[in-house]
């Protein structure tokens, strides 16, 4: 098992020990073993559904512990699969995705409709695959940050998957279409029985304020996943949040003064739990994204992990920084990820 406090280092202490004063524990419908019958039951989801959702928590390392690690590699559409696969080109090859899934003990495998469809009848039955729906694309000059959809939520289904995925920008000037269409899929995908999984993105150059960045700001992404849960979406995938004030900032949309005084501080954690609060205080499942691959990946995902594990959220998807490794480091990492959801003594802030 990971040694949790040595590799958070100076900040083992202030996020190991600290407690949510904002937003209560008891407030929140948290994760755990007994989260479908506890929580989703009381939803309109199909028995279907509810049968999927709970596959994911009874898969992988995490089994029966309500929480999930799911490992996306859907990068090769929008990031290049060159930029992507260059470190490790086995990983052009979609059988070694899943088989890095599969060898890490993840509980799903998120990737694109070409990726899972053309190895489904070999793993559709080992591991649940997610089909994550829509994607940016950057062949295309100029750059356009727009979401387009590559597969269709019948394709997804024909091919085994248990879940679909699908990214909304929010705040650009093409999110209202989006709205729709994801939300359409996402309503197939239920009457289907697939549970649903929204990357509740932000991308408006106006959130870039004074030189601070403010699309990970705790107030605009709580926004981003309240309107997440609102089109459907059974879990939410969100950048962790990293500062907060983006609505005074912007000056642009509605909030409260209670918001910044009350229900958030400073502290990461009272920021991400500000971020499950608007999950329909955790209805919809949190799971924070891995972020980008760099030279202190372990340390930078034990911290994302126990952030997220203490503020309420219920996993974290985890991709780049594992897969851009050999197959043995990104195992290695993305089984730290999983000590951190194992150790109960790493409890809710």
């Amino acid at each position: 098992m990971t040694d949790i406090s040595k590799v958070l280092g100076k900040e083992a202490d202030s996020l190991l020990q600290h407690r949510c004063s904002t937003i209560t524990a008891e407030q929140l419908n948290l994760p755990g073993a007994d989260f479908v019958d506890r929580v989703m039951i009381d939803n309109n989801r199909s028995p279907r559904v509810l049968a999927a959702m709970q596959n994911l928590y009874n898969t992988g390392r995490l089994a029966g512990t309500g929480y999930l690690s799911i490992l996306p590699v859907d990068q090769g559409v929008e990031h290049s699969a060159g930029a992507s696969f260059a470190a490790n080109p086995l990983y052009f090859d979609p059988k070694n995705i899943v088989e890095l899934a599969l060898e890490a003990g993840c509980n799903c495998v998120a990737s694109t409709y070409g990726v899972l469809a053309s190895v489904s009848r070999r793993y559709a039955h080992k591991i649940p695959f997610l089909v994550k729906l829509n994607h940016n694309e950057t062949l295309s000059y100029p750059t356009q940050y727009d979401q387009t959809l590559y597969a269709s939520v019948d394709q997804a289904f024909e091919l085994g998957a248990q879940a679909v995925g699908a990214t909304i920008y929010f705040g650009s000037e093409q999110s209202r279409r989006q709205i729709e269409e994801i939300s359409a899929a996402f309503e197939r995908a239920h009457e289907l029985g697939m549970v649903t999984v929204l990357w509740a993105y932000l991308r408006n150059p106006a959130f870039v304020n004074d030189g601070v960045d403010y699309h990970s700001s705790a107030d605009l992404s709580g926004q981003a996943n309240h309107l997440a849960a609102t089109i459907g979406a059974d879990i939410v995938k969100q950048k962790m949040a990293e500062n907060n004030g983006g609505y005074n900032a912007v000056k642009f949309g509605y909030t409260d003064a209670r918001v910044y005084s009350k229900l958030t501080t400073d502290h990461p954690i009272d920021l991400v739990r500000y971020q499950l609060a608007n999950c329909y205080m955790g209805r919809a499942g949190l799971i924070n994204s891995g972020g980008a691959a760099g030279e202190n990946d372990i340390q930078e995902s034990v911290r994302t992990t126990v952030i997220n594990k203490r503020a309420g959220g219920m996993g974290l998807i985890l991709g780049r920084k594992a897969f851009k490794k050999s197959m043995k480091d990104g195992v290695a990492l993305i089984n730290a990820v999983q000590d951190v959801y194992l150790d109960k003594k790493v409890t809710i802030a």
